[in-house]
């Protein structure tokens, strides 16, 4: 009897020798599925599918479509700080792409009413760099421009240091009339609007100025469809395009 009992507990530790263990089994198993998950892509540009999205560019801004090819932004610091810049031009160049054609159409009319001389040359082109006319500006306007663009920018620079937990870049406080909304997917929108505007004046600026030193004349000259009403329009199409 001693014999069968020995016999049969030799066997059975025999058998379980070449049993795996079953934490070993769970290791196994736990690396067999690491093996067979698919790797994990890097999240792709919206704007450009085929390239990784840059990892500053996490699309919290408004307009943050993942744009960033050279890699300017590599830290949530320096994304900030073009993102304040970006704000500040795309503001600038709203006014200018509103200001330059007004001052087109208006300047020479004004200036007759109160007796001055029009900054607008013969061709009705705006005063800039590559147009030229600069030079006839007061001193005075000069003057006040920098003092205001100096006053705004450190009232921001202050804004930017206050550690305000409602300040992101852009955020003035500026709001005279009352239309920025309270809800915040409003706000989203709003600043979406806002920057996607933006860009498109600088475009807009820098067409301007490139288009009137090629061609010689004023933005409301070569589109007068934009500027004047459609009855004036076609009667400036009829006498070639341009009235003398």
């Amino acid at each position: 009897m001693k014999l069968s009992i020995a016999i049969i507990l030799s066997a059975t530790a025999g058998a379980s020798a070449f049993a795996p263990s079953s934490s070993i089994a769970r290791t196994t198993a736990i690396r067999m599925s690491d093996m067979t998950e698919e790797p994990v892509e890097p999240d792709m540009s919206q704007s450009m599918p085929y390239m990784a999205r840059p990892l500053a560019l996490t699309g919290e801004l408004a307009g943050d479509v993942g744009f960033d090819p050279l890699g300017f932004a590599q830290t949530e610091e320096e994304l900030m700080n073009y993102r304040e810049c970006e704000i500040k031009h795309s503001r600038l160049a709203m006014l200018a792409a509103a200001g330059w054609p007004i001052s087109e159409l208006f300047d020479k009319k004004i200036a007759a009413a109160v007796n001055m001389p029009a900054l607008v040359d013969a061709s009705d082109r705006a005063p800039s760099t590559l147009n030229g006319g600069l030079g006839q500006v007061s001193p005075v306007y000069w003057i006040g421009v920098l003092a205001v663009a100096g006053a705004i920018e450190f009232y921001g620079i202050s804004k930017l240091r206050s550690n305000d937990p409602e300040y992101f870049p852009g955020n003035l406080g500026f709001d005279p009339l009352g239309v920025y909304p309270k809800g915040a997917a409003e706000q989203k929108n709003m600043q979406l609007a806002e920057i996607k505007h933006g860009r498109l004046a600088m475009i807009a600026i820098f067409a301007f100025a490139v288009q009137e030193f090629v061609t010689k004349a004023g933005v409301v000259d070569e589109t007068p469809f934009f500027f004047f009403p459609l009855v004036q329009t076609l009667k400036m199409y009829t006498n070639s395009g341009y009235v003398q």
